[in-house]
């Protein structure tokens, strides 16, 4: 992937996670705590500014209630 495919999959990736905490009616601070990683990382995850690991989505998938692939951009 070039560096314009990685931003866009990163942008859809903080899209989906932001509609999951919403539709779960989550705020950002409760995620991230569920999730054990701070708010402000978290955050930037649903900006699409950061490439989380493989273990921070999956706690992050699990903190939100939904399945990981729910939430990979397609």
């Amino acid at each position: 992937m070039g560096e314009l495919q990685d931003e866009k999959a990163r942008k859809a990736l903080g899209r989906k996670l932001k509609l999951a905490r919403k539709n779960k009616k989550l705020t950002q601070e409760k995620v991230a705590d569920k999730a054990d990683i701070s708010v402000n990382y978290y955050a930037r995850i649903e900006r699409g500014e950061e490439n989380p690991s493989f273990d921070v989505l999956h706690s992050v998938s699990r903190a939100l209630g939904v399945k990981l692939s729910d939430v990979l951009p397609s």
